[in-house]
């Protein structure tokens, strides 16, 4: 009986609501994405006007009045960003097993914060992380770096988010990508500007069943249909539906291994044989810790647990958000595997022209690699004129010799940042002789090059690798890729929308609350009303969401790697400051401005210089002790403890008072209320 409803479940989900997206299924599929996305966003401006709030302290912390559990989601759908909810997976699938550095790092930050901060945080009961470090440092320096960090690291972040929010909106409602995001603007102006954090928490409760729900509706019907096993997790390392006795694994490990990558579970020798340059054992462990203590020192999470009515809730709620978070985390590997899976027998050798696949006998690629194709984050690229969709791992390159006879490398290779279409003289673009997007990086080429570029590998005969996919589409074209029903794909549309949105309203709240209360009522005019620090707030909340949408329809160049400045910058900043806050009595405020100032300007140099300044450099040849700029933040952490010691050593204790308050901080009596604003 249950395998019979699992069976009708399964044919439910690749069938309902319309013809399948290859039967001409595009428009019902954008059709249900309006629908869908149309009512969550009603649904979040709803609540925004239900939960608005009335003073500063419900626009801050939502009146430090929400329930564990409610708080539990919110703090998973803020926590669980469009990096959790889409690219983690992707990352996985392209990584294999290097992808446990990801889920262990963020897994890992939220432990680290779950247990060493939030209750002690909650207890001291301030607003802000900017609010902590001047009053336990008793320092308007302190206060301020905190202020800039806090700045810095939230609009780095919600560039991303608004950047997928219109990326979701250009592939599956085909607007503009600036129109993607302005709506997402409007959207998260309404319920960040009107709520404050008592709108945001209530609306991060409803995107977190909306994004959890998108991710695993998928996930269970995909690892029915590939393992006959509706749980993603156990279908994982089951074996497959069609093969009894052939795992999973194995034949993922096959497929990769016919395509020339090395096996998908192999630990390889270096640890990291995917990506560009070998990493140590060492940075690996450097890049998982700075990947945990960056997540932990995060300020959009950690104000989450002021929001709760006593200390007792911040652990309670703290607990209740690792389940909600790991209901996704544990599903990413599997969801990852799946995608992989169903990309490579998709697409390997199929005709790009169904006409011409029609003629002799054989696959097109489906509706859906068109469709991505269009968006940019997924290229390919004819090389050998077959018309055949080649992915492999082979990637041959040629020593030219540049106009200032300088001898350079030059591959086939169409980067994401350099998927510029071919143009005419009157920038219309050029299509090619199927209909395809050719690109200027390949065509501009000359004919010689473009040979040598396209034979195969001569020790094994691969042919040239002509198929390039951004990792960011595998969890959005995942549906697609196992032709689920349009309602799917459209529910998974939301489910990126929500978890995108979600994020950056933490995150823009972090900015409109350093601004008007560390920066105004804190510093600038101690003496406004609670009404003027409302205003300012909402005003900041709103120039924030403006920044933000600027970031998302113009985003730097660089927006990518700085997610490694990001997380560098709160390891090295925020982390020590807060844990020896809590931890020591004798570290004073001169001790921790200097370590956060030489921490900081430690790490951002040594990330600015290989990101930037000398790109060409970021080899493990000259990384110092080999640390690459991903995990340099835990060195970075490590240089800011070492001088906050050294310094308070030599310099006057905090007063008494302050080490008095500390020590009623860390002991558990009277935590069931947390101390007055």
């Amino acid at each position: 009986m249950g395998d019979q409803a699992l069976n009708l479940v399964s044919c439910m989900l690749a069938t309902a609501g319309g013809p399948a997206p290859d039967a001409g299924g595009s428009n019902v599929v954008q059709l249900y994405t309006f629908i869908i996305v149309g009512i969550t966003f009603a649904l979040y401006i709803g609540i925004a006007i239900w939960a608005r709030a009335g003073s500063t302290k419900e626009f801050y912390v939502a009146g430090t009045g929400v329930p564990p559990l409610a708080n539990g989601m919110a703090t998973a759908a803020d926590w669980m960003s469009a990096a959790s909810f889409i690219s983690m997976a992707g990352i996985i699938s392209f990584a294999g097993y290097f992808g446990s550095v990801y889920l262990m790092g963020w897994t890992g930050g939220y432990v680290l914060l779950a247990l060493l901060l939030a209750p002690y945080l909650r207890k001291f009961g301030k607003f802000t992380v900017p609010d902590f470090v001047g009053e336990r440092y008793y320092s308007q320096v302190a206060r301020i770096v905190a202020v800039f960090c806090a700045i810095f690291i939230s609009f780095t972040y919600v560039a991303g988010q608004m950047r997928g929010v219109g990326v979701v909106f250009s592939r599956f409602l085909e607007v503009d990508i600036t129109l993607g995001v302005i709506i997402g603007m409007t959207i998260v102006f309404f319920y960040a500007v009107l709520g404050g954090m008592k709108g945001i928490t209530y609306t991060q409760v409803a995107q977190y069943c909306v994004l959890i729900f998108a991710f695993l509706v998928p996930a269970f019907a995909i690892s029915f249909i590939i393992t006959g096993n509706a749980i993603p997790q156990l279908g994982f390392g089951g074996d497959l539906k069609d093969e009894p006795g052939v795992a999973m694994l194995e034949r993922l490990d096959q497929l990769n291994t016919d395509l020339g990558f090395q096996e998908y579970t192999a630990v390889p020798e270096s640890f990291l044989e995917h990506a560009p340059g070998k990493k140590s054992g060492l940075d690996v462990f450097m890049i998982t810790a700075a990947l945990m203590l960056g997540t932990a020192g995060l300020p959009h999470v950690i104000i989450r647990f002021y929001t709760v009515p006593r200390v007792r809730d911040a652990r309670i709620s703290a607990g209740w958000a690792l389940l909600f978070i790991a209901l996704l985390y544990t599903s990413a590997p599997a969801v990852g595997a799946f995608a992989r899976t169903n990309l490579i027998e998709e697409t390997r050798n199929a005709y790009y022209s169904a006409q011409i696949a029609e003629q002799v006998g054989e696959t097109a690629v489906p509706e859906w690699f068109r469709k991505w194709e269009g968006t940019g984050l997924l290229a390919w690229v004819d090389k050998n004129g077959d018309n055949r969709i080649q992915y492999t791992a082979y990637e041959p390159t040629i020593t030219v010799t540049d106009e200032s006879g300088e001898e350079v490398v030059v591959s086939g290779r169409i980067d994401l940042k350099d998927r510029r279409p071919l143009e005419d003289e009157e920038g219309e673009t050029i299509p090619g002789p199927n209909g395809e997007i050719q690109y200027a990086a390949w065509e501009e080429l000359s004919e010689a090059q473009q040979e040598a570029l396209s034979q195969r590998n001569p020790e094994n005969g691969l042919a040239a690798n002509e198929l390039y996919i951004d990792q960011d589409i595998m969890v959005l074209a995942n549906p697609e890729i196992a032709r689920l029903s349009p309602l799917v794909i459209a529910l998974v549309a939301a489910g990126g929308l929500a978890a995108a949105l979600s994020t950056a309203a933490g995150l823009l709240l972090v900015v409109s609350t350093a601004i008007s209360h560390d920066l105004l009522k804190r510093w600038l005019a101690p003496d406004i009303g609670e009404r003027g620090e409302l205003i300012a707030a909402r005003v900041a909340a709103a120039f924030a969401v403006c920044v933000a949408g600027y970031l998302g329809i113009n985003p730097p160049g660089f927006v990518a790697e700085v997610v490694a400045f990001a997380f560098g910058l709160a390891a090295s900043s925020f982390f020590p400051a807060i844990i020896l806050g809590v931890f020591s009595k004798r570290v004073n405020r001169e001790g921790a401005v200097a370590g956060m100032v030489v921490g900081i300007a430690f790490t951002a140099a040594y990330i600015i210089y290989f990101k930037f300044v000398n790109p060409s450099a970021n080899t493990p040849e000259n990384w110092w002790l080999g640390i690459s700029p991903e995990g340099i933040g835990t060195l970075g952490m490590l240089v800011n403890i070492a001088v906050t010691l050294a310094v308070s050593a030599v310099t006057p204790p905090p007063p008494k008072e302050i080490q008095d308050f500390i020590e009623e901080i860390r002991v558990p009596r009277g935590a069931g209320e947390a101390h007055a604003h």
